[in-house]
């Protein structure tokens, strides 16, 4: 049993995420199919999520306007993950919500993101809305569109 209590926040290094994003999303592809594109710019930041000094959740938020939905000031979610034997408690809707606190500040007024097809009803609990429909990315799979304004 995990207590929530114990659950420290902190912004961390591109570099930091990858002992998490590679396992439960690019599981047995290169480690450097983890570097995303933009994940170094001045304006990305990136969540990790620690229980026991153990990092066991992160997530990118990436300066990114998308037209089709809204033509706001808008940041990107993308390479979130939860560690697989952490899934499943609560973790990645505390992860959302931390990342939507600090949008927030920032004035951001939508977060977007190419959601997999498997995480959709995740999202969709988190009061996310679907936009268009699923479409592949190559060598990953499935994914949608899916928003929510945050002010």
């Amino acid at each position: 049993m995990m207590n929530h209590n114990q659950l420290v926040f902190k912004l961390i290094s591109a570099k930091e995420t990858y002992t998490v994003r590679h396992p439960v999303l690019r599981n047995g592809k290169p480690l450097s199919s983890c570097e995303f594109n933009g994940d170094n710019r001045d304006t990305t930041f990136h969540i990790g999520v620690y229980t026991n000094n153990t990092l066991v959740g992160v997530a990118s938020l990436l300066k990114a306007n998308n037209t089709t939905i809204l033509d706001v000031f808008a940041y990107q979610l993308r390479g979130m993950a939860i560690a697989n034997k952490y899934q499943g408690k609560g973790l990645g809707k505390k992860i959302i919500h931390y990342a939507e606190t600090i949008l927030k500040e920032k004035g951001v007024l939508l977060l977007w993101m190419n959601a997999r097809e498997s995480a959709i009803p995740f999202y969709q609990k988190c009061g996310y809305k679907k936009s268009g429909n699923i479409f592949d990315i190559q060598n990953v799979g499935p994914h949608m569109v899916m928003f929510k304004k945050l002010n």
